[in-house]
């Protein structure tokens, strides 16, 4: 009965398939099939125990669409798998790539012929299978599986031959497709977020780069390509804390090590913290290579405050100075204006007997900033992002800026504020916090209050509050203009006391939190 039709009790017309079965019917068993696969993958990421009937009927699945057993195994990497099954590489590639978004063609569905390697595979341990970091679990982002449907052989029945159930004319049927795409989609995100919470292994880590990659070349990216820009878009942003979080369980010396490794880490906050935290107990390879992923990061931070703050005016126009009369400055419109008492009716002509030109002198008068810096440890994302930003304004014209350090005690390091990566370098997180200390090194700083601006950064946590909050309340009044910015951890957390907190907001000076841009807004405020 190949390709005949019945008649069925509602009057509708179904295609059956060889077999003779019902193309509804078999498209039902592929959707639940594809329900059983997602439940399996929800229940493995949420819960890292294993859920037999699940697992059982996964299995039966994917040996029943000529998929792998290994593909259900979290222990097994993507590399390992495409190495042993060398068809699946394709079907890999633009997994999950919208329609639009120029990606590979998606493979047809059945065995093929693809490349073995994967992303990252001369790191990645070919052939190495262990155990899934930590074997728990971990939340997972906004992915659309169902993003873009792979083409392949799928059911027979036509646009015009869907039945006319309630409800199927809307949406689209299941077939043995994307029963093998929810498989191999399954397996991609089981692989790069459940990353658990145990001990972590180089291997370990090298595996989930290698996994990750596969991931990004799955969305139509090249490998690396979301985590190295973890700002351009919310699941850049994921990965690159995945990965931060798994370098925080392993031994990180060992990472740095190796260079091969050490390459592969994406820069990050939290791992840059780590390295300022540790660079004492750092030296020869492992020292060259925390060097490297700090200078890299300091780099992609000050491109990205570059743009905030180069267009910023550094001075107002002086009027006390007279304009230079040279055809540049020539003010066309203001002179028109002007003269048009000077319109002649007879001749057509207006007589021109003043020229006005635009004044173009700005104030000298350099500003000066001077960049207060805590660096007890709750204060690594504000002190990383504030020194950058000083070293920015710092190559500004007419900007003199001076930055100073402290924890119980105050350090200048006004000499290398031009370079941020040597400013970290010198700093030492930990350690009391005396706001005074460094109140002393910026008091003889202090030439020109009207036109002196500081800023000082600390979760305000002081050995003696009352005596810095009335020595910044001092400088305040003088014309000095106080900016208090307070700390931002990782996570995003505010951490500033409440006491200060207050005190500056009734003083007018109100603590910045949160993101770097209102501070470079209030900066440029001031130097404009």
């Amino acid at each position: 009965m190949s390709g005949s039709q019945v008649t069925a009790p509602t009057g509708a017309e179904l295609t059956t398939t060889p077999g003779g079965e019902p193309e509804t019917a078999r498209s039902t068993a592929d959707e639940n099939r594809r329900q059983v696969l997602y439940w399996r993958l929800l229940a493995r990421l949420f819960d890292p125990e294993e859920q037999p009937s699940l697992e059982a009927a996964s299995v039966a699945i994917v040996d029943d669409i000529g998929l792998p057993a290994a593909l259900l195994d979290p222990t097994v990497s993507v590399d390992t798998l495409v190495q042993r099954f060398p068809e699946l590489a394709a079907e890999f590639e633009g997994l999950m790539a919208p329609p639009d978004a120029g990606g590979p063609a998606p493979a047809e569905h059945g065995p093929t012929q693809g490349p073995a390697a994967g992303p990252d595979s001369q790191t990645a341990g070919a052939g190495e299978e262990g155990t899934a970091p930590g074997g728990g679990a971990v939340g997972v982002p906004a992915v659309d599986v169902e993003a873009a449907p792979r083409s392949g052989p799928r059911d027979h029945t036509t646009a015009s031959e869907q039945p006319a159930a309630p409800g199927l004319d809307r949406v689209a049927p299941v077939g043995a497709a994307e029963v093998r795409r929810a498989a191999l989609v399954s397996k991609l995100l089981l692989n790069v977020f459940a990353t658990g919470s145990g001990e972590v292994t180089a291997t370990d880590l090298a595996r989930w780069q290698s996994d990750a990659g596969w991931f990004e070349r799955a969305l139509g990216c090249e490998a690396g390509q979301l985590r190295g820009r973890p700002g351009a878009s919310e699941l850049g942003g994921v990965l690159a804390g995945l990965e931060g979080d798994l370098v925080r369980r392993m031994r990180l010396r060992e990472v740095l090590a190796n260079s091969a490794l050490a390459r592969q880490l994406t820069p990050s906050m939290s791992l840059i913290e780590q390295l300022l935290r540790d660079k004492a107990n750092l030296s020869g390879v492992a020292l060259a290579n925390a060097k490297a992923l700090i200078r890299r990061f300091v780099d992609e931070v000050a491109e990205v405050l570059r743009t905030q703050v180069e267009k910023t005016s550094v001075g107002k126009i002086d009027r006390s100075v007279p304009p230079k009369r040279v055809f540049r400055n020539l003010d066309l419109e203001r002179t028109i204006w002007k003269n048009l008492t000077n319109w002649s009716p007879e001749d057509q002509r207006l007589y021109v007997d003043r020229l006005y030109y635009r004044h173009t002198a700005r104030r000298t008068t350099p500003a000066r900033l001077i960049v207060v810096v805590d660096q007890s440890g709750s204060m690594v994302d504000a002190m990383v992002n504030c020194t950058i930003l000083a070293s920015i304004f710092a190559g500004l014209p007419k900007v003199d800026v001076h930055l100073v350090a402290y924890d119980t005690r105050a350090l200048d390091l006004t000499p290398w504020v031009h370079d941020p990566f040597e400013v970290l370098l010198r700093t030492q997180l930990g350690g009391g916090t005396d706001g005074m200390a460094a109140l002393q090194l910026v008091r003889p700083k202090v030439a020109e209050p009207k036109n002196t601006v500081l800023v000082w950064i600390s979760d305000y946590y002081e050995s003696n509050p009352q005596g810095v909050f009335e020595a910044l309340a001092a400088l305040h009044r003088s014309g000095v203009r106080v900016i208090p910015v307070g700390s931002v951890n990782s996570g995003g957390q505010q951490s500033v006391n409440p006491w200060f907190r207050q005190h500056f907001k009734d003083l007018g000076t109100p603590v910045i939190s949160g993101h770097i841009r209102k501070l470079v807004f209030e900066l440029k405020s001031f130097l404009s």
